[in-house]
């Protein structure tokens, strides 16, 4: 899934979230019907209303992550969540959040409310975790910039609308704000050079011709210009003219010389200043500040060793897995030389066209359209669209999955990359599509509209769920059939490996004094990664510390709970039932989602 779950950003809330003590909802008091009824009612109109009031905050702190989310009332903003004194202002309301929530009986709440009242807990007591860390310091790297993702919806077609004169001038309105963004974020990063906390050279190295590619010689020849070089038709003449002028007035006299100063800036004071060490434990509180990424990544209390060795042992399972799928491929050499052998057979790059890409998966959804009614009895109304990537974002996008918009003004999609055709694998495409199409991303994040959540549950969530979901989606790919060829079960374990070594590379640097090298190394060992491919792997996470956690660990407590359900039930097992319950509420905390299974399982016993 594109990255939408923003560290430093939303991230200070609902999305980066550690796992405190979860009430079980299946062992609360009772009372008599009548009371209960009246206190329910009036403790869920208090609950309700908190619940709105932070989802506001949330999408006014970071509309543009909001927007990602789905959420687009707020797009003509981009929000100053890097000010320190906006930072300052969220964490207040967070305390004065955490304070009403705790004045109202959980236990006088229906079930469905508890659900809302711990998650809300959950995430507020996260919040708050990360207060004493300067992320606002680490404004931007090669993985997230406000810049960057601004520039990428010049396309129109992705979160940032572009249909209509008032979807123009919105878009026109946060260009004129990202001038002063970028004062902020070049004041935020000289205030972290004073104070050790800067980024790593390597990050920032990656960063730099991405920022310098957005200056423009003049307006006409900037990336933000694009949307008036792609007027709707039924636009007047009238607005065109008046909407060129803008566009070219904001972008020459305000936007372009603000972006030639970050660039500059970057280049001549920050780069030098930039650290040499690899992992985050190499900041000011940094061990501490990693270990709350995290619990927050996780919904967790594993500690980085225990994940260490989690990804090891996964490693050498999958590996094994190598061993018996190689010579039925045509490979009889060491198991850890499997991928490298495979990325180096034409067999497994048949592609000449990007047509001939998108086809394969529009013909394996189709498929999926019948097979997955056997597994899934709850499914989103919502359609899956299937888009190549704008050739406008290709070179620093890979394949990944937007949500729909909540007014249903764009549906969800799966973008497919193509750079470079012949050198597309064919191998890893049935798996990719499982997690970022259906029944991955696209069954939980479009359900989670159509569920009447609350919106701070219907557009939030954590990682561990939303990346451990899709993760655990690939698995079933064995149930379809859809395995049945060596190269495509290959594809399948290739992915797994990904999420594996992630666990082991992630917390070997920062928790563990791995230098980048260390990581590029067991990369490139393991995957079968060329040396840019590997670096580049090893940079996002060493700008990201812990997002890459999420995806395994949330993949195998979901198989957990699976494996859990079907020994405790037997006979009386439902694959479609579990699903449901899975999905059924939105995105939970691992700890939640252990609960409701449990409750589940007892239930149907």
């Amino acid at each position: 899934m594109k990255q939408i779950f923003t560290l430093g950003t939303l991230a200070a809330a609902c999305i980066i979230a550690c796992a405190p003590a979860v009430a079980d909802t299946a062992t609360q008091p009772t009372a008599s019907a009548g009371a209960t009824s009246a206190a329910s009612t009036s403790e869920s109109r208090k609950l309700n209303k908190l619940a709105d009031e932070y989802w506001d905050a949330l999408a006014r702190f970071d509309p543009v992550s909001a927007g990602e989310s789905g959420d687009n009332r707020y797009a003509d903003q981009i929000g100053m969540s890097i000010a320190p004194k906006n930072r300052a202002h969220q964490f207040a309301l967070y305390r004065d959040y955490l304070k009403r929530l705790h004045t109202i009986r959980r236990d006088g709440l229906a079930q469905r409310d508890q659900t809302s009242y711990d998650i809300l807990d959950y995430e507020l007591t996260t919040a708050l975790r990360f207060e004493p860390f300067p992320e606002h310091l680490l404004p931007l790297n090669q993985m997230d910039a406000l810049p960057v993702t601004l520039a990428n919806y010049s396309s129109g077609q992705q979160a940032q609308p572009l249909a209509t004169v008032k979807d123009y001038r919105a878009y026109l309105n946060r260009l004129t704000q990202l001038g002063p963004w970028i004062d902020q974020a070049i004041a935020n990063m000289r205030e972290g050079m004073k104070t050790g906390v800067v980024q790593p050279k390597a990050v920032m190295v990656a960063a730099l011709p991405q920022f310098k590619q957005l200056v423009a010689a003049k307006a006409e020849d900037s990336i933000y210009y694009t949307p008036v070089k792609n007027f709707p038709s039924g636009f007047s003449d009238a607005d065109k003219k008046k909407l060129a002028a803008a566009y070219r007035s904001t972008i020459a006299g305000r936007l372009n010389p603000a972006l030639k100063r970050l660039a500059d800036f970057v280049e001549h004071d920050y780069l030098p200043a930039c650290r040499t060490s690899t992992g985050w434990s190499a900041l000011p509180h940094g061990m501490d500040w990693y270990l709350a990424r995290v619990a927050s990544q996780t919904t967790t209390d594993l500690q980085p060793e225990q994940i260490h060795q989690i990804g090891l042992k996964e490693v050498a399972r999958i590996q094994g897995e190598y061993a018996r799928i190689g010579p039925k491929m045509g490979y009889n050499g060491p198991a850890s030389g499997l991928p490298t052998w495979v990325s180096e057979q034409a067999k497994y790059k048949p592609f000449k066209t990007e047509g001939e890409i998108i086809d394969v998966y529009r013909k394996l959804n189709a498929q999926l359209q019948t097979k997955l009614p056997a597994l899934f009895s709850l499914r989103p109304k919502t359609p899956l669209d299937l888009r190549l990537e704008p050739e406008l974002s290709r070179a620093t996008a890979s394949d990944h999955y937007t949500p729909p918009a909540a007014d249903g003004s764009r549906p969800g999609v799966f973008w497919s990359v193509v750079n470079d055709p012949t050198e597309y694998g064919s191998t890893g495409m049935v798996t990719l599509f499982l997690h970022e199409g259906q029944p991955g991303h696209h069954f939980h994040i479009a359900l989670m509209q159509e569920l009447g959540l609350p919106d701070f549950r219907k557009f939030g969530g954590n990682n561990a769920f939303t990346e451990g979901w899709a993760l655990y989606a690939e698995t079933l790919g064995t149930e379809m059939g859809l395995y049945d060829k060596p190269e495509d079960w290959f594809g399948h374990l290739n992915d797994e490996m990904l999420r594996a070594v992630r666990l082991v590379v992630d917390t070997g640097m920062h928790a563990k004094g791995w230098t980048r090298e260390q990581s590029i190394q067991y990369m490139r060992e393991t995957l079968g990664y060329t040396e840019a491919a590997a670096r580049n792997a090893t940079e996002r996470y060493m700008a990201w510390p812990a997002q890459a956690l999420g995806y395994k660990i949330g993949a195998l407590k979901i198989q957990e709970l699976r494996a859990r359900a079907e020994k405790e039930l037997g006979p009386k097992f439902s694959l479609p039932k579990f699903h449901e319950i899975v999905l059924g509420e939105g995105t939970l905390p691992l700890a939640l989602l252990e609960k409701k299974v449990d409750r589940w399982i007892a239930e149907s016993k």
